[in-house]
């Protein structure tokens, strides 16, 4: 019988300068979407009557209004999965907190509507009203708490096993289709190539060999894989974290060391996507006035100046300029909660347009 799979939603591809070389291109959609060690998440579960949306009906041609909201029993497994991953020993901390402004991941349980989550960073950009992580099924039947093994381990920035380009799986392509195409999943061909057939880039796998094992490989049933011939009876992980799935979360995110200053807590990200010359507003909502960095994340190469609104007019708060380095331009500043505040960022050539973005450190 099939499984039922994970769907991740869409993401666009960053924009690069086309003229940036092959090792910076990699070092950059290598860790684009990973957190920065020590960092604590917050995670909250959508509790609302009116937390929901319009899914369609398969096969029939009709939609309904599913909550979002979860029974205990569901939330269970997923904290019990969160602790999974921490007691790894990783350089992340985990919290679950009960307002939705203060979390970075913010999770649902609409049956139905398919389970996925954001890759690492890309739950950034998410407003606090929509979900970074959804389950589409039952987590308490048999099996399928790892699929909340499976859905964390894309929060920390890991990609489908079974497209990593180092996989070397030949696919019968239209069987492949079929199968995705009737229950449970109901896939489209180009939901299918998405999830399942398309080659990642060599710079976004988990690492340099396959993981059959992993808990970020879906199972397969027997006829879907032409080679490597071992695996034409089909692929069975089974369930749990994989040695190589530790080993890539403990690279990226190593334990910290005795004394280690406190953990970085990133605020609800603010995407400005200001083009250069371009600014933007943005309100400061935390409960208190806290230290932030304000800037360009991923590779630098412009200049950043933060203005403050007072009696209605922008006054120079503070301004970097990182040309020439391969550092992101940042600003530590102290930002008070509810004032104004606007940023103006000038990329050098090369470069378009920023995501710009306020965090809490």
């Amino acid at each position: 019988m099939t499984a039922r799979y994970c769907s991740l939603v869409p993401a666009p591809d960053p924009a690069v300068a086309p003229e940036l070389a092959a090792e910076r291109l990699g070092a950059f959609l290598s860790g684009r979407r990973m957190w920065v060690n020590g960092t604590v998440l917050h995670y909250c579960f959508f509790d609302g009557d009116d937390d929901g949306s319009v899914i369609a009906v398969p096969g029939c041609g009709r939609s309904r209004w599913v909550s979002w909201v979860g029974g205990e029993e569901q939330r269970a497994v997923v904290r019990d999965a969160f602790r999974e991953w921490r007691d790894l020993g990783i350089g992340l901390e985990f919290r679950e907190v009960a307002d939705r402004s203060e979390a970075e991941l913010r999770i649902g349980f609409q049956q139905g509507g398919g389970s996925w989550s954001a890759i690492g960073r890309d739950a950034l950009p998410a407003g606090r009203g929509e979900r970074t992580m959804n389950f589409g099924w039952d987590l308490t039947a048999p099996g399928e708490r790892a699929t909340a093994l499976h859905e964390i381990g894309h929060v920390l920035g890991m990609r489908h096993e079974h497209q990593s380009p180092c996989a070397g799986i030949h696919w019968d392509d239209e069987a492949v289709y079929a199968d995705l195409a009737g229950p449970p999943n109901h896939w489209s061909r180009e939901r299918t190539d998405a999830n399942v057939l398309r080659k990642l880039d060599a710079a976004e796998v988990n690492g340099s060999v396959w993981d059959p094992q992993s808990v970020m490989q879906f199972p397969f049933d027997p006829g879907l894989i032409l080679e490597p011939e071992q695996f034409r009876g089909g692929v069975r992980p089974p369930g749990g974290l994989s040695p190589l799935d530790k080993e890539f979360v403990l690279r990226w995110y190593p334990p910290l060391p005795t004394g280690a200053p406190p953990a970085l807590v990133p605020f609800r990200s603010v995407p400005l996507s200001l083009a250069p010359g371009e600014q933007a507003e943005f309100t400061v909502e935390p409960p208190e006035t806290r230290a932030y960095t304000v800037g360009t994340f991923g590779e630098g190469d412009c200049v950043v100046v933060v203005f403050e609104e007072r009696d209605g007019e922008p006054r120079f708060l503070a301004g970097h300029d990182d040309a020439g380095t391969p550092d992101n331009a940042t600003l530590r500043m102290r930002l008070v909660k509810g004032r104004r505040y606007v940023v103006r960022v000038r990329l050098y050539s090369g470069w378009g347009s920023g995501e710009t973005a306020v965090m809490c450190w």
